[in-house]
């Protein structure tokens, strides 16, 4: 295979995966000892014929990534290569907290202080989010998980390519069917429009219940948005409180 089909395979999350000759696989034989079977053949043991690679597409990509268990997915996040996000980023942003809370917290992606200690909403966007959720008697680790959209950070802190949310959507729809939380707080207009789908502002979701895969959800506005725009607060507060009733309403 061409170096340039490999790169365009990586790039769409396709890197082939290659069989194992028959009985290597229980040989215990490596990849590099088994480059080693056409000089064989050289010196006349016929080698076997070699298998073309297998592409997993997205929805088998998805399927597998909707079976895994805690451990596995941590793991197939911190291995992704699935977009061009992992070459850029010092490491990915798996989500923290309760892996059973009945909050669940989503932002966008990982910012720069997310990218260097491997955690979501830390610095001061972080702080003022805990101080918001101490405000509804929530506390960051207790009966709440915080996660992104996005695993990697994206470049200068842009905006995420939908190409790179396709790719890193399977996570996220597994934590939240392994957590089963009873309300989603999405925070962000990025976060809001992608797990809604829609290209409607902030303003004009706020106050309703919305849903994604079947759980409730609430918009409200970004922590690090509210650190430029503090006439918001007030919002923000507003959101916290609605979402806390309608928590309450759900019992």
């Amino acid at each position: 295979m061409s170096s340039r089909r490999e790169l365009l395979l990586e790039e769409m999350g396709l890197t082939p995966l290659w069989r194992l000759r028959k009985g290597q696989a229980d040989s215990g034989v490596s990849a590099a000892e088994a480059q080693e079977v056409p000089a064989a053949a050289r010196r006349g043991t016929a080698a076997a014929p070699a298998s073309p690679p297998i592409a997993i597409d997205a929805d088998e990509r998805s399927a597998n990534i909707a079976r895994m268990e805690w451990p596995e997915l941590r793991a197939s996040v911190a291995a992704c290569t699935a977009c061009g996000l992992r070459k850029t980023c010092t490491q990915t942003v798996f989500g923290v907290g309760d892996e059973q809370a009945d909050w669940l917290l989503v932002g966008e992606a990982p910012g720069a202080e997310e990218d260097a200690r491997g955690q979501p909403f830390v610095g001061q966007a972080g702080k003022l989010l805990d101080a918001m959720l101490e405000g509804i008697e929530l506390k960051r680790g207790e009966d709440v998980y915080i996660a992104n959209v996005l695993k990697c950070r994206p470049p200068g802190n842009r905006n995420p390519e939908a190409p790179e949310v396709a790719q890193c959507a399977p996570f996220l729809r597994r934590q939240v069917e392994l957590i089963q939380p009873r309300l989603i707080l999405a925070m962000g207009r990025f976060a809001c429009q992608t797990l809604l789908d829609t290209d409607s502002s902030i303003a004009t979701l706020r106050g309703r219940v919305h849903r994604y895969q079947g759980v409730p959800l609430i918009v409200t506005y970004h922590p690090a948005y509210l650190l430029r725009t503090l006439q918001d607060k007030a919002k923000a507060w507003e959101d916290l409180c609605f979402a806390r009733s309608t928590m309450k309403g759900s019992h």
